[in-house]
């Protein structure tokens, strides 16, 4: 199996701090894997909350994540405080792309992209995505 690689965007709209928790590392004495899919979904709560929006609210409508890759770049440690970069692009009619580049003073941590996928949880079905949320995305270029 190849590695996986992610052509991030040359610019992204939106970024959030979050420090490292002594509970992100793992037996390595550094950020887990886990740990790092946890604060990616930390950063994507901060995302939506600049515009009011929720994971359970985009516009009445809620969102699932289909799809994640993350490519590990270096080693991050507690007391870092990562800066991660984020940016929504590739929209289709139900969901679209959320990519990711994570730095600390350390440098590159990682690189990584979410699958976002509009949902309905009633009718548990996925849904369009809604023109205001990309009006908005848009809008910050």
């Amino acid at each position: 199996m190849g590695r996986v690689k992610i052509e991030l965007p040359e610019q992204f709209h939106f970024s959030t701090s979050i420090p490292i928790r002594i509970t992100d590392l793992n037996y390595g004495g550094h950020v887990g894997n886990d740990a790092l899919l946890g604060i990616l979904h930390e950063a994507r709560l901060h995302y939506l909350q600049q515009w009011g929006y929720t994971e359970l609210n985009l516009e009445g409508i809620g969102l699932i994540m289909s799809d994640v890759g993350i490519a590990f770049k270096g080693e991050s440690f507690y007391g870092d405080v990562w800066t991660v970069s984020m940016k929504a692009t590739e929209f289709s009619r139900i969901g679209f792309e959320l990519y990711y580049k994570v730095t600390s003073e350390r440098g590159l941590i990682a690189e990584a992209k979410t699958g976002m996928i509009c949902f309905d949880y009633t009718s548990r079905k996925p849904v369009g995505v809604p023109t205001a949320f990309k009006e908005k995305v848009d809008a910050l270029g």
